[in-house]
């Protein structure tokens, strides 16, 4: 058995398991149709995600003057989610014009307010991410880009067990011992690559910053495992429209950092363009289409992929801000990237899977054998029986006529 499907040791199709605990029935109609188009896609998700994911630590860094934002990094992170609700309600409209006859109207008051009623879990992660925007950039100031990188490679292992607590993810021990690996490989490079001299918080800059790290790692691993379980047990729902419901939610956590920030800074700090310049509307771009395309992610395709994927930007990153702003690539950097690929590819070996499908055919085996046990049982109880009734009748003496 693999993930609640079933295969057959003669045929090798898959089937879902009746007795197994899934997110939804339409998701596990979709995994048992997995295609080239499917495989397609993943491919262009992962390379969109590398250009995305790669680019953004280095939009944060140039937007820094003399080491420190002069902008409000919840004012980046409205604007962020305001251009994805914008782009969720175009697709909406453009959606719901090419809907053919007889289909139920996608944009109806009726049809919403269920589908707002079906999406509510989407407020979770909607407020984990909120939390997560703000600490991108506090890590900023105590990591440089390729290390930020690194750091965020952590959120696989997290979400390998949040996946197998909350989603019922199986994973083989090579694939646990891939995950080993990784975290090996990211702190071989997380060596000597706190900043020496400054603080944080009134704490020493290294108890600052790994407080800052462990809560960068939890929150965004969280938020996106949440947010897989949530779109995929609504699979049915336009992705566009679950997408404007958790942008929605987004947005408003948001404007809702901002009255905070108000309160407490005063009433200047309303000013939610103050401080920003070509770099941030370039920043505010990236992290709406990386937003946009992580949903097609946990909706289409798998969380640990999504993570996976972003680590092959870390060479990416790595080497444009060594070009870019003469961060220096050291020994430990080279052997640790090398270490996370060979992790990736481990993961995602065929070999890491065989286990698991031999289970699924061992376990279908199993059960049809116990079947056939059960019958040879049965069919041995009944000769057995009407054995037994043919000596009763020859034993029985005759009656006279």
């Amino acid at each position: 058995m693999k993930q609640g499907m079933i295969e057959c040791s003669v045929c090798h199709s898959k089937l879902v398991n009746p007795y197994a605990k899934t997110v939804s029935k339409a998701y596990d109609r979709h995994r048992s149709k997995f295609s080239k188009k499917q495989r397609a896609l993943n491919v262009l998700l992962v390379v969109g995600d590398c250009m995305l994911v790669g680019l953004q630590p280095i939009l944060v860094y140039m937007s820094k003057v003399d080491g420190k934002f002069k902008f409000s990094p919840v004012s980046v992170n409205f604007l962020t989610e305001f251009a994805k609700v914008i782009f969720a309600i175009v697709m909406l409209l453009i959606q719901a014009r090419n809907q053919k006859i007889g289909e139920k109207p996608l944009l109806s008051v009726s049809s919403f307010v269920q589908a707002a009623r079906n999406n509510v879990l989407l407020a979770v992660p909607a407020f984990l991410y909120a939390i997560n925007n703000y600490l991108k950039f506090t890590m900023q100031l105590y990591f440089n880009p390729a290390t930020v990188k690194m750091l965020s490679n952590l959120k696989v292992l997290v979400i390998a067990v949040l996946l197998k607590i909350v989603m019922k993810r199986r994973f083989s021990i090579i694939q646990w011992e891939a995950l080993a690996l990784l975290l090996i490989g990211i702190s071989i490079n997380q060596m000597r690559s706190l900043p020496e001299g400054s603080t944080a918080m009134g704490l020493p800059v290294a108890m600052g910053a790994y407080i800052y790290m462990f809560i960068f790692v939890t929150v965004p691993s969280m938020a996106s495992v949440f947010n897989e379980y949530a779109l995929k047990s609504q699979y049915d729902t336009s992705i566009y429209m679950q997408n404007l419901f958790l942008y929605g939610y987004g947005a408003i956590f948001n404007f809702l950092g901002i009255i905070v920030t108000v309160i407490i800074k005063g009433p200047e700090s309303f000013d939610i363009l103050q401080g920003h310049s070509k770099a941030t509307m370039l920043l505010i771009i990236n992290n709406a289409a990386q937003g946009i395309l992580s949903s097609f992610f946990f909706k289409y395709a798998d969380t640990i992929l999504k993570k996976y994927s972003s680590t092959v930007a870390t060479i990416f990153t790595g080497f444009a801000s060594a070009a870019l702003f003469g961060h220096k690539l050291t020994i430990n950097f080279m052997l640790g990237i090398s270490i996370v690929f060979i992790s990736m590819h481990q993961f995602f070996s065929p070999l890491a899977k065989v286990k698991e499908e031999e289970n699924g055919v061992l376990e279908l085996e199993q059960v049809q054998s116990n079947h056939r046990d059960t019958f040879v049982n049965i069919a041995a109880g009944a000769n057995e029986e009407a054995s037994h009734r043919v000596e009763s009748d020859e034993r029985r003496p005759l009656l006279p006529t």
